[in-house]
């Protein structure tokens, strides 16, 4: 009997528990490099287990150390964070939580990217491994990563000294509930996540009386030709065999109707799949602001600031195909290969910053029945996805899976120790 077959059955007792931790979190979202609770729930459940626990890596990172002889040095990740939105469900476990964020600024918080099913997923993971320490050899570390929502978590890990304070892995293993049918898993070597780029464009006018536009530099008018113009980058520069998406998310200006404003701002958002094609839009993006700019009669130039960038996630080739062979031993036909996704994650900057190769893959967490129905109507983007108020995953069997899967994986490389 493998050391797989044996820890699996082990899981049925310990849903109840998590189930609740689940809930619990997701009751209490904090915001990105604020997860202070998340953090201490998860510390504390490493500590009952035997690890090693050091808190506060990066602000509120938590690493656990498990050392069980000689073998791999395994990394299983999790990010913690939530999102600034309020949730829209329905469940009965909803969050209300209502807090400020860096600004000052009121907003609700919800956990609508699925990080609460991350925590949880490795706080089983960890128990169970430490449990069972006779079916497996090696070194796990279990990292509870903060602020993956802005793109800075896993650099201030590293930047406080994560790589001289802890084992260098072997391997990085993580994993994403994504829209798609609970209980399957789809995994791919490569590419599999975009790399995005988000930025902030402010334009300068001059301010005037809504009934005396000819006073004025209207950046209104500014932005909005802007956000038009910008939209040519990708169906107009970009060539149809690569991928590129470009999205302006927010436009503000002016307080009042009856007042034309000083100025606009803009923020977007693009993902690319190639570097090439990266530097060619950010350079388009700088050229298009500042020739409406130009062609305003702006008084300056525009600010244009960078607010955060996700790099290329790209799977080790050889581990990605041993992970392929566990996957697919274990589930099957549940177990497939996935095309690459146009979200972003910095789950990859640990392994590049260790020089080690990593593995990302996907958890599917929609009913089957309701994914079903929708693939055969046509309207699979219909169903609530990552960042949607709306978005709730299906807890059974997605806890289990996501449990199956993490454990799966690790033990393709600590193998069988009997």
């Amino acid at each position: 009997m493998s050391s797989l077959e044996k820890l699996i059955p082990d899981l049925d007792a310990l849903l109840p528990e998590l189930e609740e931790v689940y809930k619990d979190l997701h009751r209490h979202p904090e915001l990105s490099m604020y997860e202070y609770r998340t953090a201490e729930i998860a510390a504390e459940y490493l500590v009952r287990y035997g690890y090693e626990v050091t808190r506060e890596i990066g602000v509120t990172g938590v690493v656990g150390v498990l050392r069980n002889g000689d073998g791999p040095v395994v990394m299983l990740r999790a990010d913690m964070d939530a999102l600034p939105m309020a949730e829209a469900t329905g469940l009965p476990y909803a969050s209300d939580v209502v807090t400020r964020d860096e600004d000052g600024v009121e907003v609700s918080v919800c956990h609508s990217c699925g990080h609460d099913m991350h925590v949880t997923w490795l706080m089983g993971v960890a128990r169970v491994l430490s449990e069972n320490r006779s079916t497996w050899r090696g070194t796990l570390l279990a990292v509870f990563q903060p602020g993956e929502e802005v793109g800075v978590g896993a650099q201030n890990m590293i930047d406080d000294g994560m790589l001289d304070r802890f084992p260098k892995p072997d391997i990085i293993l993580g994993q994403h509930v994504m829209v798609g049918p609970a209980g399957t898993v789809g995994h791919r070597s490569g590419t599999i996540l975009s790399a995005g780029d988000s930025l902030k464009i402010k334009m300068f006018g001059r301010g005037a009386h809504g009934s005396q536009p000819q006073t004025s530099v209207d950046p209104v008018i500014m932005a909005a030709s802007t956000v038009l113009r910008l939209q040519t980058i990708v169906s107009r520069e970009i060539s149809p065999l690569d991928q590129a998406v470009l999205t302006v998310g927010s436009l503000q200006a002016g307080t009042k109707e009856n007042i034309i404003p000083d100025n606009a701002t803009l923020k977007l958002n693009m993902r690319t799949y190639d570097e090439g094609v990266r530097k060619h839009m950010l350079g388009a993006i700088k050229r298009i602001c500042c020739a409406e700019c130009s062609a305003s009669n702006a008084p300056r130039d525009p600010e244009i600031t960078t607010i955060n960038r996700y790099p290329l996630t790209v799977n080790d080739e050889r581990a990605s195909a041993r992970l392929a062979g566990a996957f697919g031993a274990w589930f099957g036909d549940r177990a497939y290969e996935t095309a690459p996704a146009a979200a972003s994650e910095d789950f990859s900057v640990f392994g590049r910053a260790w020089k080690v190769p990593y593995v990302f893959w996907f958890v599917g967490c929609t009913d089957p029945h309701v994914y079903e129905q929708a693939k055969a109507q046509g309207k699979i983007n219909s169903i609530p996805s990552n960042h949607s108020p709306q978005f709730a995953p299906l807890l059974h069997p997605t806890l289990r899976t996501g449990l199956e899967t993490m454990i799966c994986a690790a033990l393709a490389w600590f193998g069988n120790a009997e």
